[in-house]
């Protein structure tokens, strides 16, 4: 698959590759059409027992491109399309068949730390670097996370992270709970393979089960925080104030 995700199976495991890398993979419209049709791609495909999720140059992802808010900005049927989207590429990666080890470089923010957070074994590196920039951009965050991160990191630390926008390293996301583990920047892309390539050798039935069975049983509240974001997201898209903060952001 081309254009703004790439995927490649091989030996068993699906790399699948945010592919702008002169924008840090920042997220636009193209882009989440892509990674849904690669994730839904590779969670059908009998070949791969596993997927690495990584992202092109010098980050992961860069979370939304801010290029893009002028798309929805005046249209709520827009904004909750786009963010419709958005929400089932987290439903792709929590939800899928098959699990998914992250490979966090550079930067994860905002959508970028929202998919981050969504893998089932996110690795990270020493030096990647991760905030939600969404609340002083008057923002909302989505990817489940309302529900995904208090069980990580606790209720008031997550409403700490998504309240100040901190930056955090790949140390602290270990410490935090974000990080599976975390690795040196030239290893990781090898750590994330070997680790993908040792869950496709497990039965593949066994290990779809064990995440199907822990997600489901652990995040009851997915559908429920997903559709809270979603309203939650589309409100503040329409807001006039965002699109003030947006475009001082930028400047």
């Amino acid at each position: 698959m081309a254009g703004t995700v790439l995927s490649e199976t091989k030996d068993g495991v699906t790399t699948i590759t945010l592919n702008r890398p002169d924008r840090l993979n920042a997220i636009n419209n193209a882009m989440i059409d892509d990674l849904n049709a690669a994730l839904k791609a590779a969670m059908a495909d009998e070949a791969a027992g596993a997927i690495v999720f990584r992202g092109a140059g010098r980050a992961f992802c860069a979370g939304d491109d801010l290029k893009d808010h002028e798309q929805v900005a005046g249209s709520e049927a827009a904004a909750r399309d786009m963010i419709e989207r958005l929400q089932e590429v987290t439903r792709q990666i929590v939800l899928g068949p098959k699990l998914v080890v992250g490979a966090i470089h550079g930067w994860a923010v905002g959508g970028g730390l929202e998919w981050a957070i969504n893998c089932d074994l996110p690795i990270w590196a020493e030096g990647a670097r991760g905030f939600f920039p969404e609340t002083r951009l008057g923002l909302f965050v989505t990817g489940g996370v309302t529900t995904l991160l208090p069980k990580l990191v606790g209720l008031a630390k997550t409403k700490e992270l998504i309240l100040f926008g901190d930056k955090f390293d790949g140390s602290q996301a270990a410490e935090l709970g974000i990080a599976w583990k975390v690795v040196p920047d030239d290893t990781l892309f090898d750590e994330a393979q070997a680790t993908a390539a040792r869950i496709a050798q497990l039965p593949r039935a066994q290990a779809s089960d064990i995440k199907r069975v822990i997600n489901r049983a652990c995040h009851l509240d997915l559908e429920a925080a997903i559709a809270l974001e979603t309203d939650a997201t589309v409100r503040a898209s329409l807001d006039p104030e965002t699109t003030k903060r947006i475009a001082a952001f930028g400047e």
